[in-house]
């Protein structure tokens, strides 16, 4: 009975020693003298981006012409950026129109129709608007401070016309 219980423990510890050997193997390329492909390394750019940060939203009120959507604040890897989601779309009727943010919370109540002007001093421009509908992405300057815009308008700069805006929330 003894002999027999020395036997399997004997057994168990052979088995134990094997599998013990078998994960040593698999340990990585120091273990393993490079029998086994190591990972590719990572590009160092990859490692330090950051996931995109929602700041602040708000959905488009119309002003002198239609105009529907959202628009975001967001901050990824240090830069700030304004985004009009898929959603987005306004008239093409307007020349020359731009993104602007603007101090104001909301633009159409604070202005006059039927143009709803805007004041200089009271926006900053972000750039010309790329399409009228669709999703699309404006970055916006490290010297702008955001507790100062209030909202993303959508501005006729040659009538001083607002097609529409979205207060930042």
């Amino acid at each position: 009975m003894k002999s027999s219980r020395f036997a399997i423990h004997l057994g168990f510890a052979v088995a134990f020693g094997f599998a013990v050997a078998g994960l040593s193997s698999c340990a990585g390329p120091e273990a393993n003298q490079g029998s086994l492909s190591s990972p590719p390394a990572q590009d160092a750019s990859l490692a330090t981006k950051s996931e995109p940060l929602l700041i602040r939203s708000g959905d488009f009120v119309s002003g002198e012409h239609p105009t529907k959507g959202s628009a975001q604040l967001v901050k990824e890897n240090n830069q700030h950026r304004l985004e009009l989601d898929q959603d987005f779309s306004t008239s093409t009727s307007g020349p020359d129109l731009v993104v602007v943010l603007h101090r104001k919370a909301d633009v159409i109540a604070s202005t006059t129709p039927p143009a709803f002007p805007l004041n200089e001093g009271d926006y900053v421009l972000l750039a010309p608007l790329k399409s009228f509908s669709g999703a699309q992405m404006y970055p916006i300057p490290e010297s702008v401070n955001l507790e100062e815009f209030r909202s993303a308008t959508i501005w006729c700069r040659r009538f001083n016309a607002t097609f529409g805006s979205a207060t930042l929330q």
